[in-house]
């Protein structure tokens, strides 16, 4: 039989045709090396960061210092209002700067890259909360111990205990900063989302007023506000010597709320920001 130039430029085309390679499947399991990988990497970037890390760490300080001696003819009202800014302070400058820290990832095109590799959504998502969750350590550390042992805030119960509840406000800031960079288009967008994640919090968690005074619409709106919670936390320590039950439910609330951001944050990453 004899073959048709047709027929062997078809075949010499189909045996010439390179084989394209298959794209990597998505990595859907956490790892554990991946993810402090991320983290190193995201701390590798802020060390030579000094504005952020000094927003990050320094301002809470500042801010609580500031507080301590706009009352200083009043120390009770330092006493009754520091503990619960002190939780209120780091979590707000964290999520700042995490969202925009993750948004600038973003639109720099390096998140493109990173989820190029054999790298997955979750592993992305709980190394910056690693990393930026050592800075939040830090900063809590340090606000706690200049309230306590420098500024004289008077606890009755652990001051341990105020760094727990500082420090899980401080990470929920942070998720809170991972989740809503993903609904961002700009730096200038993601500071925007403050007034409309934090500001309410601000206002109905019970730090001007007691919940119990709000009308019943606004009071059972902040029973669903996380900050609600770490208020109510850093209120028992004020009140208690010993770990009541109130202070386990706020701390397991707060705890939650940001594990439930943290997941929903991973669903919603985005490679690019149009």
């Amino acid at each position: 039989m004899t073959t048709t130039p047709a027929t062997t430029t078809a075949t010499a085309t189909t045996t010439t045709a390179p084989a394209r390679t298959p794209a990597p499947a998505p990595t859907r399991a956490l790892s554990a090396s991946r993810t402090t990988a991320t983290a190193a990497r995201v701390l590798r970037q802020l060390r030579h960061d000094l504005r952020t890390i000094a927003l990050l760490i320094l301002i809470p300080c500042v801010m609580l210092f500031l507080l301590r001696y706009v009352f200083d003819g009043s120390p009770r009202t330092f006493d009754s209002i520091g503990a619960s800014l002190l939780g209120i302070f780091p979590l707000i400058t964290m999520f700042l700067v995490t969202s925009i820290a993750t948004l600038r990832e973003r639109t720099s095109g390096t998140l493109e890259r990173l989820l190029a590799l054999p790298l997955g959504k979750g592993d992305l998502i709980a190394g910056y909360a690693l990393s930026f969750g050592i800075l939040a350590i830090i900063q809590s550390a340090l606000a706690t111990g200049l309230a306590v042992w420098v500024l004289g805030l008077d606890v009755t119960g652990s001051p341990w205990l105020l760094l727990l509840v500082a420090l899980l406000d401080a990470l929920l800031g942070t998720v809170l900063g991972l989740f809503v960079s993903a609904f961002a288009a700009s730096e200038f967008q993601a500071v925007q989302f403050m007034p409309a994640v934090i500001f309410p919090q601000l206002l109905l968690c019970g730090l001007f007023t007691p919940r119990s005074t709000m009308h019943p619409a606004l009071e059972a709106l902040s029973d669903v506000l996380p900050m609600s919670y770490a208020v109510d936390g850093m209120n028992e320590i004020l009140k208690h010597t010993d770990m009541t039950t109130t202070f386990v439910r706020d701390v397991l609330i707060v705890a939650g709320c940001a594990l439930l951001v943290l997941t929903l944050g991973a669903a919603t990453l985005r490679r690019r920001t149009h």
